[in-house]
């Protein structure tokens, strides 16, 4: 899902999936921007904000001691008393749970003198969906009701607090207010207590267990598995990664395979749950609206339609065309191939078909959607990803380069004659269309348009190819020895497209920023093809990026003069960027 969004670098992420709280670094869930909590795709409370009369406030801290834990620390002093030390500590605790939230807050007065002090708690929602957050639509407050529990939005959500306040609701807000008396050294403590009850989506509810996986012995990795660990879902009993926080914390195609094809050296738990809950949402008809056909795997599943202003999604959503080949190789890698036979025909007939080559040509292609969705539908697909030299728009059908690689695994890995001639004749079409040369030397480009014309420039995709079987022994030199170069490789990572590139820019979503993730598809792929050396630049870089940014990897940053850079709208944490430095990990600790 593409389109604006307010900036998400600033903002503290609470998680434990199907749920996530968006602060500022104080803690307020001020109602403005993303703020606030979030379950299945819509925000349950907007505002919760704790003000002291008459006082400033400063934010002196926080702590995270798991990815659904926090705490937040500040003082506060008399307004207009800037010269004085502060008195007041505020100590804001927060639990998040699959659909509850627990806030607690404590006030201690370190003066030397009794306080007498008002405390104000604001409290509002408006039911507003991530994509109207995500696009920045203002939605109008919805009045709670007033209950003698406490307070209660809808059928949907409800607040406790002990001890109770008084309670008043203004223009949409509840105003709970509390008159506090602290002798010098005592502390007066508020509870919070909120329950949510979203709309059902089986695809996405809490799994209520803990995948079995063991820690890395490296401390960044470890944190980033206890990342992935928080946006596990569950479809039935199998469980699967979303795709990442705050706008997929849902099953994606594309993401939740690659996060557990790089988390399958800790087992296959997470790859088995990943390929059943995508195989019993596996296409059966044609339908232009969500772009289904037969045999083809979703790109994502929503609890209802998405409309960010920029792109409307349906609920169920196909536009993928790299989903299908690599759920069979995933199948595969689970050793699951025996259980889906027909599905895994389906898939193959899917990406051997006319569905997945609109113009004959014998390669595998796609055409941008009419329909509202997506533009591209590689793992590149912002409706900019890539670009010809002049600035133009590349018109369909678009064959993507990768694609052709994880096509070209998945035959193989079926073993079947049939599907292995077929892969054989894509390689050789491949060779002869998608090679292109510059002054660095040859290289396969990231795409050819519709009049088969190549979209010129290095990409990091060509990584993509490494370790499929689609390159020779010299098109991996050449691969390798491209990726290499000083304008893809940074000590971060590789950058998504060559900084030789007039259409370059590192803060770009796709054209010259650093995706972990990708970094590491091209290691996996190197240590594969025996080319170890640059395999560990890159398990190195992908962890250095993650330390930089505190161990909870972001979706994707800019490199600039050597230096890492947050890319303000990236989401954080993400499966596919918290597994690839969870992979890293591994590759560097073993012999």
């Amino acid at each position: 899902m593409t389109g604006p969004s307010t900036s998400l670098h600033s903002l503290v992420t609470v998680l434990k999936a199907p749920s996530l709280v968006l602060s500022d670094k104080d803690g307020q869930l001020s109602g403005s921007g993303p703020s606030g909590w979030f379950i299945r795709d819509k925000r349950a409370l907007a505002r919760v904000q704790l003000t002291i009369a008459n006082t400033d406030v400063v934010t002196v801290g926080r702590h995270q001691e798991s990815p659904w834990t926090a705490s937040f620390h500040s003082v506060a002093r008399d307004s207009g008393a800037q010269w004085r030390d502060s008195t007041l500590h505020v100590r804001r605790s927060r639990v998040l749970e699959a659909s509850n939230l627990m806030e607690g807050f404590e006030v201690t007065n370190f003066d030397a003198r009794n306080r007498t002090l008002t405390v104000t708690l604001y409290v509002a929602t408006d039911f507003a969906g991530v994509d109207a957050v995500k696009a920045g639509r203002v939605t109008e407050l919805i009045a709670p009701d007033v209950t003698g529990e406490g307070l209660r939005w809808q059928e949907s959500v409800t607040l406790r607090a002990s001890p109770a306040g008084e309670v008043a609701i203004r223009g949409g807000v509840a105003e709970m207010t509390w008159q506090v008396s602290l002798n010098a050294g005592e502390t007066w403590r508020l509870a919070l207590h909120a329950e949510a009850s979203p709309d059902p989506a089986d695809f996405a509810s809490n799994p209520g267990i803990s995948p079995k996986w063991t820690k890395t012995a490296n401390d960044v990795a470890d944190a980033n598995l206890e990342d992935l660990r928080a946006l596990v879902l569950a479809d039935g009993d199998d469980i699967y990664a979303a795709a990442g926080s705050p706008w997929y914390l849902t099953l994606f195609g594309r993401d939740s395979i690659w996060a557990a094809r790089l988390m399958l050296p800790l087992g296959t738990e997470l790859a088995a749950g990943t390929v059943r809950a995508l195989a019993r949402r596996q296409g059966t008809r044609h339908d232009p609206d969500s772009e289904e056909q037969p045999g083809k795997i979703p790109h994502e599943l929503r609890p209802g339609p998405i409309d960010t202003g920029q792109v409307q999604l349906a609920s169920r959503y196909y536009g993928t065309i790299d989903a299908t080949p690599l759920w069979i190789c995933l199948l595969h890698e689970a050793g699951l191939a025996a259980q889906f036979g027909p599905q895994l025909a389906a898939a193959m007939e899917w990406l051997t078909g006319p569905d997945a080559d609109p113009d004959g040509d014998g390669l595998i292609e796609y055409l941008p959607s009419a329909s509202g969705g997506l533009t591209h539908h590689g793992w590149k697909d912002s409706h900019d990803a890539f670009l010809h030299q002049d600035g133009r728009q590349p018109t369909g059908p678009i064959a993507l380069s990768e694609v052709h690689g994880y096509a070209y695994a998945a035959a193989a890995l079926t073993g079947s004659p049939q599907w292995m001639d077929w892969a054989e004749r894509l390689k050789e079409r491949f060779r002869a269309t998608f090679w292109v040369q510059d002054a660095s030397g040859r290289y396969p480009a990231i795409a050819l348009d519709g009049d088969k014309k190549p979209i010129i420039g290095a990409t990091s995709n060509m990584g993509h190819l490494l370790g499929t079987g689609l390159l020779d022994a010299e098109e991996v030199e050449l691969v390798a020895a491209r990726l290499s170069r000083p304008d893809m490789l940074t000590p971060y990572g590789l950058r998504t497209a060559t900084a030789d590139s007039p259409t370059f820019n590192p803060f770009s979503y796709h054209r010259g920023s650093v995706w972990p993730h990708d970094t590491a598809i091209a290691m996996v792929g190197l240590a594969a093809e025996g080319k170890h050396e640059l395999a560990t630049l890159l398990a190195e870089g992908i962890l250095r990026g993650s330390e930089h940014f505190g161990g909870h990897t972001p979706e994707l940053y800019a490199v600039l003069d050597d230096q890492p850079l947050a890319y303000p709208n990236a989401c954080v944490p993400q499966a596919w960027s918290a597994a690839a430095v969870v992979r890293a990990g591994l590759y560097l600790a073993s012999p």
